[in-house]
């Protein structure tokens, strides 16, 4: 295997004799510069695969470098190090997408941590996921055969779906075919533990998870109490659990989670009975029986979906709520 190439750059590297002698003891290949001038013509010419830069130099500094650097070569991850606690130039330097920022006096352990964490990460996370997963195997396996109500079964969901989300990362495919397995084992005692106990859930009192035509009532309803300011109540249709994770950071940047709730939807989970099921709170027969005017049966013609505002104010109304709501609908 070819060495790894880096290029050193900092006004006073003659300083940093002894970390270059520990990074070559490690089979890294070093190449050294002084300036930024020199250092961004030595970039351009070879192929390096990391850039340790010092931030404070005369001439040309850092930033400067780094910028010249990023315009020719993006890919390259670069490190900066600098005396300077600054904020403005570690946000100038985060703001350019360096890989890492180190604050001198830096030990040899932090370059080689710094040089591990953006050069060898890939291997390092896969051999350590792999070996993680083999070991929660057995236990998943063993969860699997004992579990036996609804909370363990929402556990033991979430336990798949985070090993999934995990070897997707890595794209071990031996390791992802194993949890397939894991999953379809789980989905069939599942629907066993459905067809057991969900007729039990309607029972009165009985012990039993949130369902779609209580999700409102249980859940945003005490919000609605509490809180003397709008509610924003979003309701994003066939959403799985595993696509909101994938996409839970893009929302944490505007919005802080409190906590996750879980619910089970009614059969059918069809729109015109699960959906409708949480704008009502109701259980289809009710739907049915007290709003006529709005309910359509599988043979009826015409939309099955189309007045969930008017089960929502109906919805409020009943709960003795009286609030101004507004309704928004957006399809694609």
């Amino acid at each position: 295997m070819d060495k790894i190439k880096i290029l050193w750059v900092d006004d006073e590297i003659d300083l940093l004799k002894p970390h270059i002698l520990f990074l070559e003891k490690k089979n890294y290949e070093v190449t050294t510069c002084n300036n930024g001038l020199d250092a961004v013509a030595l970039f351009e010419e070879d192929n390096f695969d990391i850039v340790f830069l010092d931030e404070n130099m005369p001439g040309m500094s850092g930033l400067e470098t780094l910028s010249e650097m990023k315009e020719k070569k993006s890919a390259i991850p670069m490190i900066m190090i600098t005396k300077s606690e600054e904020e403005y130039i570690m946000e100038e330097a985060i703001g350019s997408k360096i890989a890492d920022y180190l604050i001198k006096p830096v030990n040899p352990n932090q370059i080689l941590l710094s040089l591990k964490k953006n050069l060898d990460d890939s291997r390092l996370i896969t051999e350590k996921t792999t070996l993680d997963y083999q070991k929660e195997f057995r236990k998943i396996s063993m969860e699997l055969a004992m579990v036996n109500s609804y909370e363990d079964w929402v556990e033991l969901y979430k336990k798949l779906l985070f090993w999934e989300m995990k070897l997707e990362d890595i794209n071990d495919q031996a390791m992802i075919e194993i949890l397939e397995s894991q999953k379809v084992e789980a989905n069939s005692q599942f629907g066993k533990y459905i067809e057991r106990n969900y007729e039990d859930w309607f029972a009165p009192k009985a012990d039993k998870p949130i369902q779609s035509h209580d999700l409102f009532k249980e859940l945003v309803v005490p919000e609605i109490k509490k809180k003397d300011k709008p509610i924003l109540f979003v309701v994003i249709d066939n959403l799985r659990y595993d696509q909101w994770k994938s996409f839970e950071t893009v929302i944490s940047n505007y919005y802080k989670l409190e906590k996750e709730v879980p619910y089970f939807s009614i059969l059918p989970t069809a729109t015109q009975y699960a959906r409708n099921a949480i704008f009502s709170g109701l259980l289809p027969l009710d739907m049915e029986k007290k709003h006529p005017e709005y309910w359509k049966n599988d043979v009826e013609d015409g939309g099955k979906n189309l007045y969930e505002a008017e089960f929502l104010s109906a919805q409020l109304k009943r709960l003795g709520l009286n609030i101004k709501e507004d309704y928004f609908k957006i399809t694609n």
